[in-house]
């Protein structure tokens, strides 16, 4: 259990890091949940399908920042051919969801954090797009990511909900550096 909440604290915290640096994505990510909330004082699990721009921030979050930017390795079964490149059997294979995050061929300005990206976008985080897999793909995706995504939502809405954040006086938004 605590590599579950590990990585959905993370999340929740990258997407924090993020908006503090990018106030106008905050703002509207705030308008949206609080103008849907009101004054029922909390956003519960039933909420979260109606804040698309939520939804968009935390698929630009996890672009940007994949929680496990290695997936899982896979070992060939067989000797194949890949964009030329020849891979004998045996082989362990890493993918790299960080760099397919921000590969400039899928994304228009890749290091870019830009939620609106993912506005009214058919790419959702459940590996049937593959410029997005931050949880796999496949037969063998992560059997946590629904519970995972469930979390982020929920904890994220009701931070934005009941909390304006800002970065500190001291720290200016374009001096963090965020690579790794």
């Amino acid at each position: 259990m605590a590599q579950f909440t590990n990585t959905s604290a993370a999340a929740v915290v990258w997407a924090l890091t993020h908006l503090m640096k990018n106030p106008r994505s905050m703002e509207k990510g705030q308008e949206e949940i609080r103008s849907l909330i009101g004054t029922k004082g909390f956003v519960d699990e039933d909420d979260t399908p109606k804040l698309p721009h939520l939804k968009a921030i935390v698929k630009e979050t996890m672009r940007l920042q994949p929680i496990a930017p290695l997936l899982v390795p896979r070992e060939t079964t067989a000797e194949c051919i890949i964009d030329r490149y020849e891979i004998a059997a045996k082989t362990l294979v890493y993918v790299n969801a960080w760099t397919i995050g921000r590969d400039p061929e899928a994304w228009n300005n890749p290091e870019e954090f830009d939620p609106d990206r993912f506005v009214g976008s058919c790419i959702d985080l459940k590996g049937q797009h593959y410029e997005l897999i931050p949880f796999g793909a496949g037969r063998r995706i992560c059997p946590g990511m629904l519970m995972r995504i469930a979390t982020v939502d929920l904890s994220l809405a009701n931070l934005l909900y009941k909390f304006n954040w800002e970065m500190p006086m001291v720290i200016k938004g374009e001096d963090m550096d965020l690579d790794w």
